[in-house]
């Protein structure tokens, strides 16, 4: 028995061994920078690489970019990246286009240590958002507001705060990329149920009302278009409240000591995750990297290192503490019921649907 279990491992070595060799390549990953990079680096991409010397894994900051991108390489026929971090509504559009490959959750990715395939152990409909497989969700995340602690007389607590000017003076920040959120806060702001936000964003007459609304502030906004940039807008003093993700923020507050506080009415709930494109010439790379990195473990280890919740099942009861500071992450992720009490799901199907026209409107309108 000995000998046999002797013999299995070394031919295991050999394999992983001559892998390394045969497979040595560089690994484009298109992500979204700063804090949110480093956790996917000390999560999944360093210890992939450790555990397979031949492949390098080249980080590209380019995501907030990564759909008009992805598409000029497809059309061009000049696909030069392997993996694209996408939220969920553009990943739709990605597929729809025929951008991003579709692919089979339970071939691809690794089933729950329990046995329970992958498509039953990613949260519910997030691996098929649009109807076809072409995403895989690795995080809930939310965007929610931040605000200055020794800058305001009054602590914020709604949405309707961002837009009163009177009580709440001084700048704010916006991000310019997309409409999506600023128009859902702006009618919650002015009145509309969370619940009927997209029936009313339906008509004309609504969307005129979301950027009616808009108008109110316009002139005391700073846009942001880079997830580090809120932070680092709010740390400067150059604004007293800023829109930003919650992963952001809690590494302002939590890894700088900057005096910010999160406010958490209707942060805005969203998914993100990897798409394939078309055209990759490291496919069957990229499913070895996937089936690693979306994995029960990979997925809570990221939740080590930034407060975004594990899009699995199985990984939410591994979350833990922060790898370097030793805090319970739970009561920091967008989910804990403290920080949940009122939220609006981005609906990412009506988004696929709405985006081209209302950013447009957006853009439009930015440039009054």
């Amino acid at each position: 028995m000995k000998t046999v279990l002797r013999t299995t491992a070394m031919a295991a070595v050999v394999s992983v061994a001559a892998f390394g060799t045969a497979q040595a390549q560089d690994l484009t990953v298109v992500s979204w920078g700063g804090a949110y990079t480093a956790s996917q680096q000390k999560a999944y991409h360093d210890p992939y690489m450790k555990m397979n010397p031949g492949v390098n894994i080249i980080n590209d900051d380019s995501a907030a970019e990564g759909l008009a991108k992805l598409r000029a390489q497809v059309e061009s026929g000049n696909v030069t990246w392997d993996l694209v971090d996408m939220v969920a509504s553009s990943a739709i559009t990605a597929c729809d286009e025929g951008l991003a490959m579709e692919i089979d959750p339970d071939e691809w990715l690794a089933p729950a240590p329990d046995g329970t395939p992958a498509s039953k152990d990613f949260f519910a409909g997030t691996l098929t958002p649009g109807g076809t497989n072409c995403f895989i969700p690795q995080i809930v995340y939310s965007t929610t507001f931040g605000y200055r602690t020794d800058m305001l007389d009054n602590k914020p607590t709604s949405i309707a705060d961002v837009f009163d000017l009177e009580k709440f003076p001084g700048k704010r920040s916006l991000e310019k990329n997309v409409a999506n959120g600023n128009l859902e806060w702006a009618l919650i702001a002015d009145g509309v149920p969370a619940d009927q936000v997209y029936e009313v964003l339906s008509t004309p007459e609504g969307v005129d009302r979301a950027f009616a609304k808009l108008d109110t502030i316009k002139d005391h906004v700073v846009w942001w278009t880079k997830g580090a940039q809120p932070p680092q807008l709010l740390a400067d003093g150059e604004v007293v409240m800023a829109s930003a993700y919650n992963g952001r923020l809690f590494s302002a507050i939590a890894e700088k000591d900057q005096p910010i506080a999160m406010m958490w009415d209707y942060q805005v709930f969203d998914l993100d995750g990897w798409v394939v494109p078309v055209g990759t010439k490291n496919l069957e790379a990229v499913k070895e990297y996937l089936h690693f990195a979306t994995d029960t473990q990979r997925l809570a280890d990221q939740a080590k290192y930034i407060s975004y919740g594990p899009a699995r099942y199985s990984s939410a009861p591994l979350v833990g503490k922060h790898a370097d500071l030793g805090i319970d992450m739970k009561p920091h992720m967008p989910t804990d019921p403290a920080n949940a009490k009122t939220t609006l799901n981005l609906d990412y199907v009506w988004w696929a649907d709405h985006r081209e026209e209302l950013n447009e409107r957006f853009n439009a309108w930015l440039a009054q």
